[in-house]
């Protein structure tokens, strides 16, 4: 296993306890040991990071991570840097190995300090060691106080391993959390740092192994994986030199309800940008102008029924069902004519919602479906609410893998990507704020599918078209910002990731 796959893995709190037990039991580690190389790994990631503070205030908890503080904080006395220790919590409950660290830093001459309000946090670096992987439950009030005045100082935040009120299993916030600058997290990645509310307090993250032998992470297989883009390129097929528009698929794309023919015509053109051989739409006659005069080469056909629908299918290699396609009784016959022709299929939007109401027999333990829900649709498809979903994602996207045979893409911030062949939940660290606009969901469902139609497998589709257009969005943010980015806007780079042999100005 290489040092970059370690990288990419991503692991349950649980696991990493498994891996450090492993590490200790057979490498003869002590818990010291791993809590000095902790610290120095994160005291050189903050120098080298923000430079010598005049001063280090690190806020120390009870648990293991205060270990880690303590030990940080020793190690900057011994720099000749000014530090100061705020403790947060009862003493009596440390374990024997945080109260030696303690000790260490009492040695050192730190200086200590309860926590209490108001506190004298104008210069200098704050480190983060109230809780890390060790939250559970609701915080406690001393711990809600200390978060909210670390956050409140508006100076640089370090984490020692997960930002204080963070879940590192899920990514969820239960009340509070600090908001770290730079997050320095050891042993292996936690999935929970990647995905839900995690971008927001994580910061950089910074991931140090401890110099563990790869042997212990070997009999602990990860839970999840960082998807990257370079690399989920390496599933598309090569093209040939004499290669027709039959062999590279025909996505058929039926949507666009009255008011919402915009999501199914850019659902169509996201086909044919990321290589489909051929598109078609199937929508109501009042949008059939406008996608010609959009894009021509789309073969747009205007459909008031279900039965006007049956034959195009036969024509179809692949179907994309969703944008724009309302709840009306158009749309139910459209969705219940289109999966009873058993292709492979990509779910989104009003698709997905009229699914879950049960408004039409489906059967997915025959189907050949890629859902891409957002966690509203997914909390209508499971029928709990949009906080259940976001309490943890992991869980989430795994139940809806279950419940309809499909591989599932969870959108949000740190989309998450889950096949049927139990490989590892992939994470798409891609994507930017600006992504919060109306069609973009419209978009990676017709990049889906434009992938599945050239003969990538649904879970190979799925993961390279979300990286794609995250991707895609992020280059458009950089060029002009992410404030005002339209779905649109990411259509053109979405060619340039696909053929980085030529420059922007030839893909103009």
């Amino acid at each position: 296993m290489s040092l970059r796959s370690l990288e990419d893995l991503l692991h349950t709190t649980e696991t990493v306890k498994k891996i450090e037990r492993t590490a200790i039991q057979k490498s003869g580690f002590s818990v010291a040991q791993l809590m000095a190389r902790a610290s120095k790994a994160l005291l050189d990631e903050l120098l080298q990071e923000f430079g010598e503070p005049r001063q280090l205030t690190v806020f120390c908890g009870t648990g293991n991570n205060a270990g880690d503080g303590y030990t940080i904080a020793a190690l900057a006395v011994n720099e000749g840097i000014s530090v100061r220790v705020v403790e947060v919590g009862d003493r009596s409950k440390m374990l024997p190995d945080v109260t030696h660290a303690r000790s260490i830093a009492e040695q050192a001459a730190v200086d200590f300090c309860v926590c209490q309000t108001p506190l004298d946090l104008d210069q200098g670096i704050i480190v983060d060691a109230l809780l890390g992987t060790g939250l559970r439950g609701e915080l406690q009030q001393d711990y809600r106080r200390a978060i909210r005045q670390i956050n409140d100082a508006l100076l640089p935040v370090v984490a020692v391993d997960v930002p204080s009120g963070l879940n590192a299993d899920t990514g969820a916030v239960a009340d509070a959390a600090v908001m770290a600058d730079l997050t320095v997290t050891f042993i292996a990645p936690k999935q929970g740092l990647f995905t839900g509310r995690a971008a927001v307090f994580c910061g950089e993250i910074i991931w140090h192994s401890l110099d563990l032998p790869n042997a212990g992470y070997s009999d602990y297989p990860p839970s999840a994986k960082l998807l990257d883009v370079d690399r989920a390129l390496e599933h598309l097929p090569m093209r040939a030199a004499d290669a027709y528009k039959s062999q590279l698929g025909h996505v058929m794309v039926v949507g666009g309800d009255r008011g919402f023919g915009g999501a199914a015509i850019m659902a169509a053109q996201a086909c044919l940008r990321v290589g489909a051989g051929l598109v078609s739409l199937a929508t109501r006659p009042e949008h059939v102008a406008a996608m010609l005069a959009r894009q021509p080469e789309v073969m747009a056909t205007a459909i008031v029924s279900g039965q006007a629908l049956e034959p195009l299918l036969t024509r179809a290699s692949v179907l994309v069902l969703g944008p724009g396609l309302g709840r009306s009784a158009w749309s139910e016959q459209l969705l219940q004519k289109a999966l009873d022709a058993g292709l492979p299929t990509l779910l989104d939007a009003d698709a997905l919602n009229i699914i879950a109401e049960g408004r039409i027999a489906v059967d997915p333990q025959v189907s050949r479906w890629v859902m891409t829900p957002h966690p509203g649709e997914a909390a209508r498809l499971l029928n709990i609410s949009v906080r259940e979903i976001e309490a943890d994602r992991f869980a989430a996207v795994a139940q809806l893998r279950d419940k309809y045979s499909a591989v599932v893409i969870l959108k949000g911030p740190g989309s998450l990507v889950i096949g049927t062949s139990g490989d590892p939940i992939g994470v798409c660290t891609y994507g930017n704020a600006g992504m919060a606009s109306g069609g973009m969901g419209d978009v990676l469902a017709g990049v889906v599918g434009g992938l599945i139609a050239q003969g990538l497998p649904l879970q190979a589709a799925a993961e390279l078209g979300c990286c794609l257009h995250s991707s895609a969005a992020d280059m458009a943010a950089q060029q002009t910002g992410q404030i005002g980015l339209a779905a649109s806007d990411i259509l053109p780079q979405l060619r340039r990731l696909l053929n980085p042999q030529h420059s922007a100005d030839e893909l103009l």
